[in-house]
């Protein structure tokens, strides 16, 4: 055990994480000059494409240090973006310490201390990495400084590196193996393993990913799911490589991957612990605290035919994902769905795209909402994050919302349109200062609904991609909030039905209708398309009707003859109003959808 490493990569976006990855990897000789591509342990498309990392992954990396001796190092290379913070989470509980890169350039960010205090909470040792020291704006030792004052890390601790070209790599790979310590644990003791991660083989079933604490598992043992007591016996044990290699036997403190032909999905839930059937730990371990979705949007299968194929490919997915939520939903207008949980928009975006690419299913999504706490007059608290169950408005005594406090981290240049940004979003308690000459950290309370939008769009802009964000939730704040229906033809959707604020109401109403005039394809018959707050209409456009030219074919005589062709007509398209109905397509769903992001 004395040789075992067990360490992540933690930082803020765009640091260079998966960069510095790439290099260890190929310093420890896993990969060929050949075989190499960037992103090595970047696998899914949508994580090339973005150039983001979505899920944590792992590898195991041989190396011998100067002094002679041979290491196993376990690396996690963990996701930046705030959305992805319960996935890095999860991964630190694997470790026992941790890189925090610090980009040369851009300094201390929001995520950068967001993921400092998750691995202190983990009680890891953290060595500080600045990175990016071969650009030219790069400022190592004002960043070093930075380092020591805010962080209150050790400057002596410091590594310096460019993950980009490799300097400083070869060095920060001896720090690894003396300044991180190795895994504490007992091999003869009962067996006790950390379900950290896992994912679904189609041929193989479940792949758990495990970190043993203590005891020693092998090939052909029965193992025992402490939360549900289910029985499987293992069929395949070993460690990550660039890809899974089988091994004999795993021991304490290594961290690895576990194959037992677990096809019920549901049995598998990260945090759990895996002990032995004839051998059994005496309790759990501690698991990872529950995480709070704070964004809720309604799944519906385009075709109704696929609602249970989305229900297993949302239990797969869950297995990958354990930061998402579902449960069943219907709607008058889309059928059956599933109401879904997400810790962001990003989050909600990447759940869409993997149901559609490795599940091959076509969904529609309703708006967006958060939670909101509506106390009504008879004393009693609904929760309501789907707008469908929106009570009576003369039944509410008061909504409140959710409040989170915002840290922006920006250039001073950009402090009047950040905080112009924060006001118009119903933004209040606002306080800055300066963590170092030319930057500032902005704190503000901002309801989570004005947020969930387009807000770190908005902010990226006219920041042009120099501001970074973070949120946590502080409380619930009373609020005057109304329910937005859109009507089309006289008749309610209420897919496209959402909560917001009563002064934002005519603004996002009049969208979504401009948004549908857009989609919806003309009918024989004018289409009337509304918004409306309870009875009262706030917005409107018409979508005109297709007409023939029935006054074509007469030429010449009194006009009496076309205008009586003309009437005719008119009555004709009022009768198909009564009676016809207006098919939405799928792409006015999305578009509604689009408008508000």
């Amino acid at each position: 055990m004395n040789t075992i490493r067990n360490f992540s990569i933690i930082a803020h976006i765009d640091h260079g994480k998966s960069t510095l990855a790439d290099r260890l990897i190929q310093l420890c000789g896993m990969v060929s000059d050949r075989e190499y591509k960037d992103q090595m342990l970047d696998n899914m498309d949508l994580e090339r494409e973005r150039g983001i990392t979505i899920k944590s992954q792992t590898i195991c990396l041989p190396y011998r240090a100067k002094d002679g001796k041979d290491y196993t190092l376990n690396l996690v290379d963990t996701p930046g973006h705030v959305d992805f913070s319960y996935e890095v989470s999860r991964a630190l509980s694997s470790c026992e310490g941790a890189l925090l890169l610090i980009d040369a350039a851009q300094g201390i960010e929001a995520q950068t201390l967001a993921n400092l205090y998750l691995a202190m909470e983990n009680d890891l040792v953290i060595v500080p990495v600045i990175n990016k020291i071969d650009l030219p704006s790069a400022e190592p030792d004002k960043v070093a400084e930075q380092i020591e004052n805010d962080l209150g890390l050790d400057a002596a601790s410091i590594q310096r590196c460019s993950a980009k070209t490799g300097e400083g790599v070869p060095e920060l790979l001896e720090a690894i193996v003396h300044c991180l310590p190795a895994p504490q644990g007992d091999a003869t003791a009962p067996l006790e393993a950390l379900i950290f991660d896992a994912s679904y083989d189609p041929y193989r079933g479940t792949v758990i990913s495990v970190r043993i604490v203590n005891g020693t598992l092998k090939t052909g043992d029965t193992i025992v799911f402490m939360s549900n007591g289910a029985e499987y016996r293992v069929e395949e044990l070993g460690l990550f490589r660039l890809r899974r290699e089988a091994g004999k036997q795993l021991r304490a403190g290594e961290v690895g991957y576990v194959i037992a032909g677990v096809k019920t999905v549901s049995d598998t839930r990260p945090g759990d612990t895996i002990t032995l059937k004839e051998r059994p730990a005496s309790a759990p371990l501690p698991g990872f605290r529950e995480v709070q979705q704070v964004v809720f949007s309604s799944l519906y299968p385009v075709s109704t035919d696929e609602y249970e194929a989305l229900g297993a490919a949302l239990e797969k997915l869950k297995l990958n994902d354990a930061a998402l939520t579902f449960q069943k939903d219907s709607s008058a207008a889309l059928g059956f769905g599933f109401r879904c949980g997400f810790l962001g928009l990003l989050h909600l975006e990447v759940v869409q795209e993997r149901l559609e690419r490795e599940f091959d299913m076509a969904l529609i999504l309703t708006v967006p909402s958060v939670r909101y706490l509506v106390h009504l007059q008879n004393k009693t608290t609904l929760e309501v994050d789907n707008p469908s169950y929106f009570p009576d408005p003369s039944s509410i005594a008061s909504i409140e919302e959710p409040y989170i406090k915002a840290t922006i981290h920006i250039p001073e240049r950009y402090m009047g349109a950040v905080m112009t940004l924060c006001l118009e979003r119903r933004g209040e308690n606002t306080r800055y200062h300066y963590p170092m000459p030319g930057r500032i950290e902005f704190n503000c309370e901002l309801p989570l609904a004005e947020v969930i939008y387009d807000f770190y769009d908005k902010l990226k802009s006219i920041t042009q991609g120099y501001g970074s964000f973070d949120y946590e939730l502080i409380d619930y704040r009373t609020s005057d909030l109304v329910k937005v229906d859109i009507l089309v033809n006289g008749e309610q959707v209420d897919a496209l039905s959402q909560l917001t604020h009563r002064s934002r109401a005519r603004e996002r109403g009049l969208a979504a209708c401009e948004r549908l005039k857009e989609e919806i394809p003309r009918q024989m018959f004018k289409v009337a398309i509304q918004a409306a707050i309870g009875g009262t209409i706030i917005a409107r456009e018409t979508i005109s009707a297709l007409r023939k030219d029935v006054t074509a074919k007469c030429y010449g005589g009194d006009i009496t003859r076309k205008r009586k062709l003309l009437e005719k007509q008119k009555a004709g398209k009022k009768r198909m109003k009564t009676v016809g109905n207006v098919d939405i397509p799928q792409k006015a769903f999305l578009a509604v959808l689009k408008s508000e992001q």
